[in-house]
């Protein structure tokens, strides 16, 4: 089920916002500076290709301790991203689960893409695994 749910979102959306975020991470590694956020770009925009099956969760909660993303700096990593590309990410994904709610098919990617709208304004911190 989750590979035909895949190839749907893929098609309804899924690659669009996935290239969204690469290009945000391209932009990212152009600054050099910006190379740790062009990471988590990469990541977040592979996830966004295929999303289901897996989930982002805390990294605090995988690994049981803290690391320099999930601390203060990771605080600050993520009021940065913010500011400077989480917001249009997260209102990329949210017309475009406006967009695929107005069907009733599209409810259910709509729901996906409105929790890649709250993981695009401040995702340092998280990480990608499979749902048990």
């Amino acid at each position: 089920m989750n590979t035909l749910l895949n190839i749907l979102w893929f098609i309804f959306g899924g690659v669009w916002m996935g290239l969204g975020w690469w290009l945000a991470g391209l932009l990212c590694a152009v600054t050099i500076v910006g190379i740790p956020w062009a990471k988590a770009c990469l990541v977040i925009g592979q996830f966004t290709f295929f999303p289901f099956g897996k989930e982002a969760v805390d990294r605090r909660s995988v690994t049981g301790t803290d690391d320099i993303g999930t601390g203060a700096l990771g605080l600050l990593g993520n009021v940065v991203w913010f500011v400077f590309a989480g917001v249009w990410l997260a209102i990329g994904h949210v017309l475009t689960a406006l967009a695929l709610m107005v069907t009733i098919i599209g409810i259910p990617f709509g729901w996906q893409h409105l929790k890649f709208a709250a993981m695009a304004l401040a995702p340092i911190g998280k990480t990608i695994v499979d749902k048990r």
